[in-house]
């Protein structure tokens, strides 16, 4: 997830100047980088904005879980009412969660939806991208409606937040996807693996969202340590395998973008598993010591 707490009001000059600067510094392993990076990936497209936000959202994704991880959560699920004082709650904009998370995912399914009209075309890794994207919303929309408990409220500016990031990088992802026809394809294809990781992450993501929603009844409203799957080993591995999804978007679309949405993701996600955990471990005193939080045996 991007979230834009990073000003987005930065010029693509500033970013040019910044790449400049890099180059200078650092002319033989930028060269030989971007030399590898082009075995796998298209060229840049020729849009100031995508190369400007593919800087943004990466930069804000990492500060995200920088802020994850020093105690300084975006406030939804068990961090709803995180970082805000007891005498301020009452005069902070909430929602129910479940329709929070109905705002957070709506706006970014209906334009991967819209994409089918808006982009028109026959090429079949743009196709195979609009589809993965709008499946992956269609199925978040779904678990709210028809998966999830949910026991708490979300901040109105996190639903916002979130509802931007991923309507913003579902268009981008698609627009950039767009400008790039008719290149020639990059040496090295990774669409098919692209396909793979999508498969993998996204029926992963549901059975432990699934299993998630086992471990509460309807109505109640308590926290359980969750079981099964792969929740033996990690207290997030439905993070896990939304990390895997997001990397399918990016090997199917070989775009820069896209890898550095995903590299972003990773990195907040990260930082969202290590609170996770460090939550369970503040409320159960039971909590076992080899459960990791997102990564089994490592992390």
């Amino acid at each position: 997830m991007a979230f834009y707490e990073t000003s987005l009001y930065l010029s693509s000059n500033a970013v040019s100047d910044f790449y400049t600067r890099l180059l200078k510094l650092f002319p033989i392993g930028i060269s030989a980088a971007m030399d590898v990076l082009s075995a796998f990936l298209f060229p840049p497209p020729p849009s100031k904005f995508v190369n400007l936000m593919t800087v943004v959202s990466s930069t804000a994704l990492a500060m995200a879980g920088i802020s994850e991880i020093n105690g300084k959560h975006l406030q939804y699920s068990k961090f709803w009412n995180a970082n805000t004082a007891p005498k301020l709650s009452s005069e902070v904009s909430m929602l129910s969660s479940k329709y929070g998370m109905l705002l957070a995912y709506t706006p970014a399914f209906l334009a991967g939806a819209a994409s089918f009209w808006l982009f028109p075309s026959a090429d079949e890794r743009i196709l195979l991208l609009k589809s993965a994207l709008t499946l992956h919303f269609f199925k978040r929309i779904f678990e709210v409606l028809f998966i999830h408990k949910y026991s708490s409220k979300m901040v109105l500016v996190t639903a916002i937040q979130i509802s931007f990031s991923y309507f913003l990088s579902t268009v981008i992802m698609i627009y950039t996807q767009h400008l790039s026809q008719g290149l020639p394809e990059p040496p090295i294809e990774l669409k098919n693996i692209g396909i793979g990781l999508f498969l993998i992450g996204i029926i992963g993501n549901f059975y432990h969202h699934y299993l998630l929603s086992k471990t509460r009844k309807e109505g109640e409203t308590s926290y359980e340590i969750p079981k099964g799957g792969l929740f033996s080993f990690v207290i997030c591995p439905h993070y896990l395998f939304e990390i895997i999804e997001f990397f399918g978007f990016a090997f199917i679309s070989q775009e820069l973008y896209p890898l550095c949405f995903s590299i972003g993701t990773s990195i907040y996600l990260a930082g969202r598993s290590y609170a996770t955990r460090k939550w369970y471990i503040s409320k159960f005193e039971n909590f076992p010591n080899h459960v990791k939080a997102l990564l089994p045996f490592v992390f």
